[in-house]
């Protein structure tokens, strides 16, 4: 049976619920939600397991701190023998407007902290689904932004994105990341 690994980067701890920095534990619960699989805790995050059509996923969410984020990556993949194509990682973004998504095959860091340790530690051959967040924040502010809880406004802005979101794993998962990036990048 193939397996995957998909991951929704955020911080654990009550702090850190529903901030711009989790936007990856957001997907990630919404899609373990819809599959009705459960988070179990385990070794260097929470871990829920399900399958799509003969393929199985584990779905982890890191519970290492964002900034350490390549453990429980690398951990997971060689635990479970997973190729790095088969790795998924659900990321906030910085860069893209609030409730715009992209999905790339491989590719810089862009400078989120997560993503670099994950490439320090298995390098930048993966999967990466970026959400955004937006940048509305003054100079100096870029982790009062992050670590800020979204509005009730931004929620429901967002709300369509981590529906798509879902739609993009399963995607990934059956018809592989190009026709995924083919099929979602152009909305």
């Amino acid at each position: 049976m193939e397996k995957y690994l998909i991951v929704g980067l955020g911080n654990p701890g009550p702090e850190y619920h529903e901030t711009r920095h989790n936007a990856g534990w957001m997907v990630a619960d919404s899609f373990v939600r819809e599959q009705n699989a459960e988070f179990a805790e385990k070794r260097y995050g929470y871990v829920a397991e399900t399958s799509i059509k003969g393929r199985k996923l584990f779905v982890l969410k890191p519970t290492t701190y964002m900034n350490l984020s390549g453990n429980a990556v690398r951990y997971w993949l060689e635990k479970e023998n997973i190729p790095n194509e088969h790795l998924l990682v659900v990321v906030d973004d910085l860069a893209l407007p609030l409730g715009k998504m992209r999905l790339r095959a491989s590719g810089s860091n862009g400078g989120h902290n997560g993503l670099g340790h994950i490439q320090q530690l298995i390098g930048q051959n993966y999967s990466r689904l970026r959400i955004g967040i937006g940048s509305e924040f003054g100079l100096g502010q870029q982790i009062d932004w992050v670590l800020g809880k979204f509005s009730e406004e931004d929620k429901e802005a967002l709300r369509p994105c981590i529906d798509t979101a879902r739609d993009i794993i399963k995607s990934f998962v059956l018809a592989g990341v190009n026709v995924t990036m083919n099929q979602f990048n152009k909305k």
